[in-house]
């Protein structure tokens, strides 16, 4: 075999999906070096899943990416919509789908649940992370990997370029695999799936065909379809005439082979209820209905991501989400720790966090009414316990800032109205993680539940790290939950005060 070149760098994600992306721009946005290698020879053109959540949103919007990510969006309201054809829409009914209507998110986030497809999605994503270049992050497609061994460490893995066949060693701090449902990563570091994973079979198509002049103002985020003959649903998938179409594929009746162009063109024809449409097919495609969970997304030096940890049904529009969360989550921490932020205690938290998260998704996407869940019942699990919306008061002129815009890429600490003794506080806090501190005016600050003359001690994906009270001796109350907060270590200063202006996005 020819000699293989070797390489070093902190972080290998492998897989340039939306949970890989996600990780990686999280680094870079950090500062951190991270190379995506992805097996694909290219980015995919497929739409794969087209509902982006709440939450998903705030992060996007937090880089500055809400607007490239909406400019693929369907302008739809997200209920599923159940009618005998599509042609019939005004005489079907609506059900929740478990993200918020319009009118419920203006009340609880400065944005709202999107209808995009995946490959749009990933384009934005990449984009950015190529702006990015600074942080010497980069994608490398045609690139996969075929050995991997993990310690405590360190990973050592070996890339094989799909087209040449060349090999090269990685020697990463850390590696994430993002690689998927059937994760090669995953199966090299010996990390066995649990639950079921033949719950069903669907074929889909992708196709163009004008559909939005029919439904006419019906314009929703999923249509089921009742026709006895084209049983399925038919999504969106952009915000021109661009849809998919699923059906139950029974294995027991049919081969793989009778799902033709000629097929699907029939029962696409049927389900939008017009004989003599002539839908332009792209692609036909089939999946299986998996329910699963990973044993563990943690091999000593290697985690799991995305559908490596986690495979979901489409039902609920959770999978991609779970994802975009799961990228976010660990390149925070695994920024954090490379940074000498945190100790590498705070990795622990990773699976502690995004499993009870995965486990409930995971529930929902196999029950079989999953799709319909109100927003009530599935916010706190895509929200993740993050702080309260509250808009602040706009300066003149200015644009609004919702309380979410004060979070730092450190730890931000809000207080109330002309308190300083928390800015005294954090100045005298020997943090390694750079600590700011944001002053609201009493009405955002209660909408925090911050009493008057406490504190509230906030991580960069807002989830509250500490409630200081004004009765609390400040400095030890306040010492005592940064070290919480970064898994025990604090080394070195890292305060960056504020006179309650945005910090640039997290």
């Amino acid at each position: 075999m020819a000699r293989e070149r070797a390489s070093e760098l902190p972080v290998l994600i492998v897989g340039a999906g939306p949970g890989g992306l996600t990780a990686a721009v999280a680094l870079a946005r950090h500062g951190v070096e991270c190379a995506v290698v992805e097996r694909r020879r290219s980015a995919s053109s497929l739409p794969r899943a087209t509902a982006i959540s709440t939450r998903s949103m705030e992060l996007l919007r937090s880089w500055g990416l809400e607007r490239g990510v909406r400019d693929g969006a369907a302008e739809i309201e997200w209920l599923q919509w159940h009618c005998d054809t599509l042609a019939s829409a005004a005489d079907g009914s609506g059900s929740a789908v478990g993200f918020p209507t319009r009118e419920q998110s203006a009340l609880i986030s400065p944005t709202g649940p999107a209808c995009v497809p995946q490959d749009h999605l990933e384009s934005v994503l990449a984009r950015h992370l190529r702006a990015l270049a600074s942080a010497g992050s980069e994608v490398e497609f045609g690139t996969e990997v075929v050995e991997v061994d993990s310690g405590p460490d360190g990973v050592r893995a070996v890339l094989r370029d799909v087209a040449g066949g060349e090999r090269r060693i990685v020697h990463a701090r850390y590696l994430v695999a993002a690689d998927g449902a059937h994760s090669t990563v995953r199966a090299k570091l010996g990390i066995p799936m649990q639950g079921p994973d033949a719950l069903g079979n669907v074929v889909t198509a992708l196709f163009r065909a004008p559909l939005w002049e029919l439904v006419g103002a019906h314009r929703y985020g999923i249509y089921g379809i009742n026709h006895p003959d084209a049983e399925g649903v038919l999504l969106p998938a952009g915000p021109g005439d661009r849809w998919l179409y699923g059906t139950q594929w029974d294995r027991t009746r049919h081969e793989r082979a009778h799902f033709s162009e000629e097929t699907m063109t029939r029962l696409i024809r049927l389900a939008v209820g017009v004989a003599d449409l002539r839908p332009q097919i792209e692609r036909i495609g089939d999946f299986r209905f998996a329910a699963q969970l990973a044993e563990r997304f943690r091999a000593q030096s290697a985690f799991l991501v995305g559908d490596a940890a986690h495979r979901m049904t489409p039902r609920g529009g959770t999978g991609m989400n779970t994802a975009i969360h799961d990228g976010h989550d660990l390149g925070w921490k695994l920024a954090w720790v490379l940074r000498g932020w945190a100790a590498p205690g705070l990795l622990d938290a990773y699976e502690a966090e995004r499993r009870p998260v995965a486990e409930h998704n995971v529930a929902r996407s196999a029950d079989p009414r999953g799709t319909t869940r109100s927003a009530a019942e599935e916010l706190h699990a895509d929200l993740g316990g993050r702080i309260t919306h509250a808009w602040l008061p706009a300066a003149a002129g200015g644009a609004r800032i919702s309380t979410l815009d004060l979070l730092d890429r450190g730890l931000t600490l809000l207080t109330g109205p002309d308190d300083g003794s928390w800015e005294q506080a954090a100045a005298a806090i020997p943090a390694s993680v750079p600590l700011a501190v944001r002053g609201m005016d009493v009405i955002p600050a209660r909408a925090l539940g911050i009493r008057t003359g406490g504190a509230l001690l906030v991580r960069p994906d807002g989830v509250p790290a500490g409630s200081l009270a004004r009765g609390d001796d400040a400095v030890p109350a306040l010492h005592a939950a940064v070290r919480s907060a970064v898994g025990g270590g604090l080394t070195r200063p890292g305060h960056a005060a504020a006179s309650g202006q945005p910090p640039q996005a997290a």
